[in-house]
């Protein structure tokens, strides 16, 4: 059910409630999300201890947090599939694959911006 229609602060207080509430179910329910976490953890230090520019330092950090974020989108994407029906249909295979893709493509641009400003500093 929607809530009801707050403005101002009132709004943004109960959406930042909403977005808290995101993000501690699908630390709860989502292993991806507790490693893609985990890792983003080890490596923003990382990204803001090495000797980089302000861009490749954003660079990085932007890559990091795609991935949390396009993984929520998946997380959120198959919770609503598998509420529709556990039954297996071709269309929901679709949104499944679909969203999964998107997180890899996010980790292989993460992967490939961290390779590409980290390998020449480091040869």
């Amino acid at each position: 059910m929607k809530p009801a229609n707050n403005q101002g602060i009132q709004r943004v207080i109960k959406a930042t409630g909403f977005s808290i509430q995101g993000l501690k179910l699908a630390w709860q329910h989502e292993a991806a999300f507790r490693q893609e976490v985990t890792l983003a953890v080890i490596m923003l230090p990382i990204a803001l201890l090495i000797d980089a520019s302000t861009v490749e330092r954003v660079l990085l950090i932007l890559g990091l947090f795609m991935v949390l974020i396009v993984e929520l989108i998946n997380s959120a994407i198959e919770a609503v599939v598998d509420r529709i029906s556990d039954e297996h249909h071709p269309l929901s295979g679709r949104a499944k694959d679909i969203a999964s893709a998107a997180v890899f493509m996010s980790l292989a641009f993460c992967g490939l911006t961290w390779a590409m400003i980290l390998i020449p500093k480091l040869f």
